[in-house]
């Protein structure tokens, strides 16, 4: 990959920078402003260099706006918010007239079906807008979208700050020698999680499972689930990994139970509980690994998180904040969310949050995203 900084002339020159704005925004005001602040260094150096940048994002709903992104980025930056029709050639009327210094931010870019479907008439248009291309939006490089492996077709390409920055950080787990080394997983979606487990099994000391994902392992160990979610075609999978020595589950768990949050063993879980968080047994043995740990990984959240059940990762995220001397990666929405909240901003070297969420998974998995390949 070509770095940003070695672009050889920047000056007067548009430069189309995917970044990641897909961000929670609960009727103007944004919930969660992380992916947006990452972005910040790569926009400064174009600056610096006299470059314009022409910002490409995405939300998530397609209907959605990014007028409240751009409210929010006019805090630090000039910015003219471009919401005309792409495909119509008088934006060049706007792009070509915009003030010296300024940074220029597109309307949601899943507004336009070419997008998702990598259409290669609506990646060469996009690709007009600029002379070169920016990839700095980690967090979506596992997509085979228009605006990220589309564009380096017609573009002189390039990795921005934040994505090598997490590439670098992320090797560090695919590629560590420091032990002891911890891997926690938690979370849903199961299909995404076999592959990590498989991967860090054989690398890791310690893979902890817990989270939605735990029920698996529970139901093919004959263990009652009750009403806990399940994904269904995975016995095979988990069949192969439970004799596995390095493999942890957890020896306690939170059910709901009724109108009642209660701590049982996974050998005393009844029909109509629901499973909601890892246990305070498992909490401290978990606890006890992270203290002696050099380098944790960790994705997904213990617990229910979206029904408040955060309790268990929070206290995972305190013992890893505590622990200076370990290096921790920590990676999906959810679980940073918790770090962030907790140790505030987040400013010690030795704990990594990445912006990403499946991003992250794949990349863990794979050691390589579409988009960054792309860029090759």
């Amino acid at each position: 990959m070509k770095l940003l900084k070695s672009i050889p002339k920047l000056k007067n020159e548009r430069v189309v920078v995917r970044v990641d704005y897909n961000v929670p925004i609960n009727g103007n005001k944004i919930g969660d402003t992380r992916r947006i602040e990452a972005s910040y260094e790569t926009i400064d150096f174009i600056l610096k260099k006299g470059g314009i940048p022409v910002l490409i994002t995405h939300m998530g709903d397609a209907k959605k706006s990014l007028a409240p992104v751009a409210k929010y980025l006019k805090k630090k930056y000039k910015v003219v918010f471009v919401d005309e029709d792409l495909n119509n050639k008088n934006i060049f009327d706007t792009l070509n007239n915009v003030p010296k210094g300024s940074v220029i931010l597109l309307e949601n870019i899943r507004r336009y079906d070419g997008e998702e479907k990598n259409d290669q008439k609506f990646a060469k248009v996009i690709s007009t807008f600029g002379k070169y291309y920016v990839n700095d939006a980690f967090s979506v490089s596992h997509r085979k979208h228009a605006s990220v492996v589309g564009i380096p077709k017609y573009l002189e390409s390039f990795a921005g700050i934040q994505i090598i920055r997490e590439v670098n950080i992320l090797d560090k787990a695919l590629k560590n020698k420091s032990h002891p080394f911890l891997f926690i997983l938690g979370g849903a979606k199961f299909g995404t999680k076999i592959p990590l487990i498989k991967r860090f099994i054989n690398s890791a000391d310690n893979v902890v499972i817990a989270g939605a994902i735990l029920n698996n392992f529970y139901k093919v160990s004959n263990f009652e689930v009750g009403k806990s979610v399940v994904e269904d075609g995975f016995d095979k999978d988990i069949k192969s990994l439970l004799d596995n020595p390095k493999l942890l589950l957890p020896v306690d768990v939170i059910v709901k139970r009724g109108n009642k949050s209660v701590v049982t063993i996974p050998l005393e879980i009844k029909k109509n509980d629901m499973i909601v968080d890892i246990g305070p047994q498992s909490t401290a043995l978990i606890l006890e690994k992270i203290k002696k740990a050099k380098i944790v990984v960790w994705n997904g959240p213990t617990g229910f998180y979206e029904k408040g059940f955060t309790k268990g990762t929070a206290d995972l995220a305190k013992g890893i904040i505590k622990n200076e001397k370990v290096t921790a990666i920590i990676g999906g929405g959810d679980t940073s969310a918790v770090i962030e909240k907790i140790a505030k901003k987040i400013s010690k070297s030795n704990i990594f949050v990445s912006t990403g969420g499946g991003a992250t998974l794949d990349y863990l998995a794979n050691g390589t995203l579409p988009g960054i390949e792309s860029l090759k």
